[in-house]
C-alpha cells in the first residue's frame, strides 16, 4: 500500500530530477561508462529501445559499446517525475529529435539501492504524433 505522505517528497523529486538530467547529458555525449553505471548491474535489468532491446546488464553494456555517439540533438518536453517513496521513482519524458519528425517517449523506473539510484527498467519509443 502506498503511503500518500511519501509520494513526491520534494527532496526526493529534486534528487532524481538532477540525476535524470545527468543521465541525459551522458546519453547525448555518449559517455558509455557513465551510462552503464546508471543501470542496475543485474541480469534482470530490461531496456526496450526504439529498434532494439536488452535483457540483462551484459546485453546492455554490449549495446552501448556498439552504439555510436548521436548525430542529432534532443529537446525534452513534459518531464514527469513521480516518486513513490524515498527509493522508488518513475521518470517519463517526451522528446523531439533534430533528425526526425517523430515524437519520442521515454520511461525509466529508478530504484535507490545501497544509497545509489539505478534504472531497473527503461522504455523508449518514437511515433508519429500530431
Amino acid at each position: 500500500m502506498i503511503d500518500e505522505q511519501q509520494v513526491n517528497l520534494p527532496e526526493v523529486v529534486a534528487e532524481i530530477t538532477k540525476i535524470f538530467h545527468e543521465y541525459e547529458q551522458a546519453l547525448m555525449t555518449n559517455d558509455v561508462e557513465k551510462l552503464n553505471q546508471y543501470f542496475w548491474q543485474d541480469e534482470r535489468v530490461t531496456r526496450y529501445g526504439i529498434a532494439d532491446r536488452q535483457f540483462g546488464i551484459n546485453e546492455l553494456i554490449a549495446y552501448r559499446q556498439a552504439t555510436p555517439a548521436p548525430d542529432f540533438t534532443r529537446i525534452l518536453e513534459n518531464l514527469r517525475v513521480i516518486t513513490v517513496d524515498e527509493s522508488t521513482a518513475i521518470c517519463q519524458v517526451e522528446f523531439v529529435r533534430s533528425d526526425t519528425t517523430l515524437r519520442g517517449f521515454q520511461t525509466q523506473t529508478w530504484i535507490k539501492m545501497g544509497g545509489v539510484w539505478r534504472i531497473v527498467s527503461a522504455h523508449v519509443s518514437m511515433i508519429p504524433f500530431p
